[in-house]
């Protein structure tokens, strides 16, 4: 499964069934290790994690999917040992760019000119911006910080395609980011992980799954500016 480059009309999905799934998805405690997610939705959440949107477009980040069965069982173990990491069918490790700088836009920049079929002079412009925006900030910024925070936008937009499609998730964030790092090679490298994310079926045992959801009303979170 491709992007396509071409425009693309709404579909939009039924608000009853958008409702439906984000009451029914939860953060699953017990997946069940002898179901796995088929290849076609698994491309579709692929997917999602490449079209999550970002900051200026740049998607500072890096979706790592650890199918090794030893490093996944490694993993508990830098994971207080969370067993969601070895018995979902995937996980992947999100981790967000150290350092993002003017490679990175002329990087980012390439890639817009060509699939807009345009020059990288005309998008000159827009490049500046970004570049100053990166070495000068307008206000006090860690740009590992900032690349952290794009990084969660797709885990959201992972999350909620994996609910949609029926698929389990369990946001992580119990583990050790430094040990994971050594275990998958990114220690040193240009990015460090910041989330992981377990994806599969949930277990029929699984307690959790029947808990009623705990939110606070909408009245207690939600205020109207007019």
């Amino acid at each position: 499964m491709t992007l396509s480059a071409d425009p693309i009309a709404p579909n939009p999905v039924a608000a009853d069934t958008v409702l439906q799934q984000l009451q029914w998805r939860y953060a699953t405690k017990k997946f069940d290790p002898s179901k796995t997610i088929p290849e076609p939705t698994w491309q579709v959440l692929e997917q999602s994690l490449v079209l999550a949107p970002s900051s200026f477009g740049l998607q500072p980040w890096k979706f790592l999917v650890v199918r090794n069965p030893e490093l996944r069982r490694q993993i508990v173990d830098l994971s207080w040992g969370q067993t969601q990491v070895v018995d979902a069918s995937h996980l992947v490790v999100f981790a967000a760019k150290v350092k993002t700088d003017a490679a990175d836009v002329d990087h980012y920049i390439a890639r817009m000119a060509d699939v807009q079929q345009t020059s990288v002079e005309n998008l000159q412009g827009f490049a500046n911006v970004v570049k100053g925006f990166l070495d000068k900030p307008p206000y006090p910024l860690d740009l590992h910080e900032w690349a952290k925070r794009q990084t969660y936008i797709a885990l959201g937009q992972f999350m909620t395609a994996a609910a949609l499609l029926g698929v389990d998730t369990c946001p992580m964030e119990g583990f050790a980011p430094a040990k994971v790092d050594e275990l998958l090679g990114l220690a040193g490298g240009e990015y460090a992980s910041v989330v992981m994310c377990p994806a599969g079926y949930r277990a029929e045992d699984d307690k959790s799954a029947a808990r009623p959801k705990v939110r606070y009303p909408l009245e207690e979170v939600i205020s109207y500016i007019d």
